[in-house]
């Protein structure tokens, strides 16, 4: 088991320490249930009452909370971020050989690294290239013409279906699509037509994808997400969408063909936005968001209603219906005489 002392911490991380620097660190865990030898952290105020009474052997707290602390504590600008990156010292990443497996399928053409580590089940199409220190767990399938950059990490049955390109680092979790056919149909004398889905899908540098995430390839460009773009799971990312570079998008979130959205934007939960919008840098929406429309810039954004008991919703919702009638009514009403 890894341990560092709070002094190579502080060092490592640039951090300032605040107690003994040669407390023993072997793990992580939150203010309330953290153990001796383990180090916390507090980011969000709602928690400061833990503070007092937690078992943690050091925690990561900003300036103004270091005097309440019970323990040793590192200070930070960004107490969160600075736990990631120290939890990170204690992840255990299952060791993953190089080469490939003697189940796994291979394109004649295919050029893999041999530094890469391809799993059993997985299948190689024509074409795709595989860099150095790449990993892709069992039954992963790269379709032809698909190009994974170095350091990358598929996790179990990941599909890139074809024309996928990922940058470096990028990580892609269990059961992601990427690159199929995007929702393209044009009507046509009482039925269908489908429209070809000639473009592909390119992922910048250190992506990550979360589990059943899909993301169409585009129709005639390409389907584009710039460098350090976060999906969560379960994300629906229509053909030929632009999501700019450090945008997060968390769950069940689903974005429609050929929008725009910019940089270092955060969208929540459940959020729906329609086709061929622009949304600009730095915007927030807030979860279970209908997008209908444009957002030129930074500023947050919400629609619906809150949570009501059932009894005051159903009432609202009627009166909902009536708001039409009665804006009218009162336009129509005459003005109040100025004395």
């Amino acid at each position: 088991m890894s341990a560092y002392t709070l002094a190579e911490l502080a060092s490592r991380f640039g951090l300032a320490l605040q107690g003994d620097g040669a407390t023993e660190i072997r793990g992580v865990g939150t203010l309330h249930g953290a153990a001796h030898g383990q180090i916390s952290f507090l980011a969000n105020p709602a928690y400061r009452k833990e503070l007092a009474g937690s078992a943690a052997s050091a925690v990561i707290l900003r300036a103004e909370d270091a005097a309440a602390a019970p323990n040793a504590c590192l200070i930070s600008a960004n107490p969160y971020a600075d736990f990631a990156r120290i939890a990170t010292l204690f992840e255990r990443l299952p060791a993953a050989a190089p080469g490939v497996h003697a189940s796994a399928v291979v394109a004649d053409d295919a050029r893999i690294d041999p530094g890469a580590s391809i799993g059993p089940l997985c299948f190689i199409g024509a074409r795709a290239r595989v860099a150095a220190g790449t990993v892709l767990g069992a039954g992963c399938v790269v379709g032809e013409d698909c190009s994974i950059g170095p350091g990358c990490r598929l996790a179990p049955r990941v599909t890139l279906v074809t024309r996928v390109t990922l940058g470096a680092r990028v990580l892609i979790h269990s059961g992601a699509v990427i690159g199929a056919d995007g929702f393209g149909f044009a009507f046509d004398q009482g039925q269908w037509v489908k429209v070809p889905q000639l473009g592909g899908v390119r992922i910048g540098d250190d992506c990550e994808i979360g589990a059943n995430t899909t993301i169409d390839r585009g129709a005639i460009e390409d389907t584009v997400l710039e460098e350090d773009v976060r999906l969560d799971n379960q994300i629906q990312v229509g053909h030929n969408v632009v999501i700019g570079a450090h945008t997060a998008i968390a769950g069940c979130s689903a974005i429609a063909g050929s929008t725009h959205i910019g940089r270092y934007c955060l969208i929540a939960g459940g959020v729906g936005i329609a086709g061929h919008l622009t949304i600009g840098d730095r915007v927030k929406i807030t979860a279970m968001s209908l997008v209908s429309r444009s957002l030129a810039g930074p500023g947050e954004y919400s629609s619906g209603t809150p949570l009501q008991d059932t009894r005051t919703w159903r009432r609202n919702a009627a009166r909902f219906r009536q708001l039409d009638t009665i804006a009218r009514r009162l336009k129509n009403l005459p003005k109040e005489q100025e004395p």
